[in-house]
């Protein structure tokens, strides 16, 4: 049946930054196509709050706090993990922050925030749950980067830096790790309304400009990002790895579009 090829039942995923936004969505469609889902966060209303969701969907979770920032925080997640389900099968590193303002005026510690956040707190990610993925010789790990990682955005330079970096991250390790059986993929979010995000976008110069710039003519919701999340953490995508998968209502595609 092609339906079990997106099944998920028996295996357990780790969401890092997966108690709002994007990861939280994502969270979420995991437990409903059938994963048993750990979304872990720094801010413990929230992440208890989508346990609960999760729970409510008939799946196991935990509850614990996780900074990016700080590694023996990830380790200790991955030790959760592990002591409770016995293996990790997927992985999304969905944790990240934004700054928009002038690149000439960007001070060195805000710039070294967003790259410790978004870019380095990936690698710890990937490097620490790579580690037990690798032992197993099988797994999945699935990047948040961003359309910032191929284009350029105006005054959010540090993010788009750390973007870029996630994507070149990804192939790297899809090149390293792949033949061990562990797969590694990006799903590149185009212009969806989050937390993060709502301000720059929202009755604002710069995001009439993206509506115009994309072809579908409206942003996204962040439950259109979940097909893609569950085909890379599911056997549809057995050999797919290393690849950068826009999910953007066409921007990327676009030209000129009146």
């Amino acid at each position: 049946m092609p339906s079990a090829l997106f099944a998920l039942e028996g295996k357990t995923a780790v969401v890092i930054g997966g108690s709002s936004g994007i990861g939280r969505t994502l969270a979420l469609g995991l437990a409903d196509a059938g994963a048993d889902v750990v979304a872990s966060a720094r801010r413990s209303a929230q992440v208890n709050a989508t346990a609960a969701e999760i729970e409510s969907r008939g799946r196991k979770t935990l509850r614990v706090l996780t900074d990016v920032r700080d590694r023996s925080s990830t380790v200790a997640l991955r030790e959760a993990a592990l002591a409770a389900f016995g293996k990790v099968d997927i992985l999304v590193n969905a944790a990240g922050i934004t700054k928009k303002a002038p690149t000439v005026d960007f001070t060195e510690a805000d710039w070294l925030e967003i790259l410790d956040i978004n870019l380095t707190g990936t690698l710890r990610g990937c490097q620490i749950f790579g580690e037990h993925m690798l032992q197993r010789k099988s797994g999945r790990i699935i990047n948040i980067a961003s359309f910032g990682s191929l284009l350029g955005l105006y005054q959010v330079t540090a993010y788009n830096a750390s973007k870029a970096g996630v994507a070149s991250l990804t192939k790297s390790l899809a090149v390293e790790w792949s033949r061990l059986g562990v797969l590694v993929n990006a799903i590149l979010p185009g212009n969806f309304l989050t937390e993060m995000n709502s301000a720059l976008l929202t009755g604002t110069e710069r995001g009439r400009e993206y509506l115009m710039r994309t072809p579908m003519g409206r942003f996204g919701r962040t439950e259109e990002l979940v097909g893609a999340a569950v085909f890379l953490a599911s056997d549809a995508s057995s050999y797919v790895t290393g690849q950068l998968l826009t999910v953007d209502g066409g921007l990327l595609a676009s030209g000129v579009n009146q």
